[in-house]
């Protein structure tokens, strides 16, 4: 019985101790609850003000710290500058681009050792997350801002004195809400992004990080990605959507899928616009070495490589457009890249497979007719407008692969000076054998001929070219062509014109090149001087349409064997050839100007 009492009774000593400990703990946990959340909330407001030169701070409404599980919650949270700092830098010039805030109902931050903030300066965490983040980014100039020369420390320096080290695994944010206006220019703007995550991985501020330039913000890799974006154009004319766009900052690799701009359909787009229509695809973009740094401070776009999946692109020139005045210089390629406003460097662009269709309708033929270039694959080297660059190497090539019409391989490259004041540029092609009734269906409305017969064997040029003049070679080599000469007819379609057609056949085109029994093909050395009205494409056209009508008997061509040099007698043709360019080009301009004179005096 004494056994049994003094075990009963060591039993409740122990129960006892244990209870107490118990109790002692939770009081103590309770406390440091509630002092460490205060001391907390403290150095992350000092940290916030230090690591901003005091542009920024951070609030919120509650803090819960439990320290047996790690976890930090953050209640109504709002990060926000201070305005009247920002308008201070602003005053001593060294005030940033943008400006940035963010609001969070609720942030969670778990596997945080509180002891090792509090007495030793260490913040580590495991997981920082929030739930639908709204953040607010403000851009007020493009001016470069002059950085503060009073404070050069990095920010590990600035919060050295609070924390040693700051050490984030992962943070998680999740259906983020993007504001963004841009008040840099006249008339403000506004743009809202939806349904956009970020996950940053080893965020790390210490001694060793602050110079490290493998990592962007302290962090080793930060992925974002936007799901699901659609916009509209200013004037409601298209509708753009895309279903991903996704960066990663560790590899520079930017990844944009299922882009589409679609415009209205096109009986209401003509009636709204007199802009040419067009309709754009792309599978997918994907932009290798993508300098996302300059993209965000002045919206440059540089890249090593730029891919472009398989898509779609297609034309239709406006009926309705208004009467140009002006010099299209503007439409030239290396015109365009001049003229940009920010920054552009892409070392290589590829096109995977592209089926460009370009569509006009002519008043003439009452019909629509469509030029084809399908399964368009190739590249384009050295894109850029940075004059530094472009001293050492001012040519941009392209070197592209097509099926015209569907049909027959059509190998491309172009030359283009981005830097000589002439604007020039050069191309040479080769178009493989095809029946040449093949593409009726865009000589029939656009040219009112109707091709019978023929086999085209090849068609090649080579084409030297400033903003003005063009000058050539174009050898068109086919078999037993015929036309028929076309007028609309309002229930048929299409009327022949009879005698016209047989006088075309029969003395003026040439039914072969070379001629029946001869080896010997006729060549045109091609001259041809751009009306100021010209676009670009309209000028390498009409360029090849020389050659071609020449080729076929419409024009002069002379028997030679092809890649011969051109000869003194040559020569002199060639020089009477650009008098007679300089003449067509006259007449260009003498219709154009009776144009603008019947448009202004109201007349069709």
């Amino acid at each position: 019985m004494a056994v049994s009492f003094l075990r009963h009774r060591w039993q409740k000593i122990v129960a006892g101790i244990a209870v107490a400990l118990a109790i002692l703990v939770l009081v103590v946990v309770l406390f440091l609850d509630s002092f460490l959340t205060g001391k907390l909330s403290a150095k992350l407001k000092e940290a916030v003000l230090k690591g901003t030169d005091s542009l920024y701070h951070i609030d919120f409404a509650e803090a819960d710290l439990h320290v047996f599980t790690g976890t930090v919650v953050l209640h109504d949270i709002s990060f926000m500058p201070d305005t009247a700092v920002y308008h201070q830098l602003q005053k001593d010039d060294k005030g940033p681009n943008n400006l940035y805030e963010l609001r969070v109902k609720r942030l969670k931050v778990s596997g945080v050792h509180a002891l090792n903030i509090w007495l030793k300066k260490e913040m580590e965490v495991d997981l920082v997350s929030l739930k639908d983040p709204e953040i607010y980014i403000s851009k007020y100039t493009n001016k470069p801002h002059k950085p503060a020369t009073k404070d050069k420390r990095t920010l590990y320096q600035k919060i050295s004195k609070s924390f040693k080290f700051i050490h984030v695994k992962a943070i998680n944010l999740n259906g983020i809400t993007l504001t963004y206006r841009n008040k840099s220019g006249p008339k403000p703007s506004v743009s809202v992004l939806k349904q956009m995550d970020v996950q940053a991985n080893d965020l790390l501020i210490d001694s060793a990080t602050q110079a490290d330039t493998s990592r962007t913000l302290y962090c080793r890799d930060i992925v974002t990605e936007l799901k699901n974006y659609t916009g509209r154009s200013a004037g409601g004319l298209y509708t753009y959507k895309i279903k991903s766009i996704k960066l990663s900052t560790k590899n520079d690799r930017l990844l944009v899928a299922g882009i589409d701009v679609m415009p209205l359909d096109v009986k209401t787009y003509f009636e709204k616009s007199q802009d040419d229509r067009f309709t754009l695809h792309f599978d997918d973009v994907i932009a290798e070495n993508f300098d996302y740094r300059t993209f965000g401070r002045r919206q440059g776009l540089n890249a090593a490589k730029v891919t472009l999946g398989k898509g779609l692109f297609n034309i239709f020139t406006n009926p309705n457009s208004k009467l140009k005045t002006g010099d299209r210089l503007v439409t030239f390629p290396n015109w365009a890249i001049r003229q940009l406003k920010t920054s552009l460097e892409i070392d290589t662009l590829q096109i995977k497979n592209l089926d460009v269709n370009y569509s006009e309708h002519k008043q003439e033929s009452g019909k629509t007719g469509t030029v084809k270039f399908m399964h368009t694959i190739g590249s384009f080297y050295n894109i850029s407008n940075k004059k530094e660059l472009l001293a050492k190497n001012p040519l941009c090539r392209v070197n592209l692969t097509s099926r015209f019409m569907g049909k027959a391989k059509l190998a491309l490259g172009f030359t283009f000076n981005l830097a000589d004041k002439a604007y020039s540029y050069s191309y040479k092609g080769h178009l493989g054998a095809m029946d040449l009734v093949d593409v009726n269906s865009a000589v029939m409305p656009l040219g009112l001929v109707k091709i019978t017969s023929g086999q085209l064997k090849s068609l090649d040029f080579n084409i030297s070219s400033t903003q003005k003049v063009s000058k050539g070679r174009v050898t068109f080599l086919y078999n037993d062509l015929k036309v028929d000469v076309l007028k609309p007819d309002d229930e048929k379609g299409y009327a022949k014109k009879g005698i016209i057609s047989l006088l075309a056949n029969t003395f003026i085109l040439k039914k072969d090149n070379p001629d029946d029994g001869k080896a010997i093909p006729r060549i045109a050395d091609v001259a041809f001087i751009r009306p100021a009205n010209f676009p670009f494409f309209k000028t390498v056209w009409f360029t090849l349409l020389s050659g071609l009508k020449a080729g076929a008997g419409v024009g002069k061509a002379d028997e030679k064997q092809p890649g011969q040099p051109v000869t003194a007698r040559e020569q002199k043709e060639q020089e009477k050839a650009l008098k007679k360019a300089k003449k067509n080009k006259d007449k260009e301009d003498k219709k154009f100007r009776k144009k603008v004179q019947d448009k202004a005096a109201g007349k069709q």
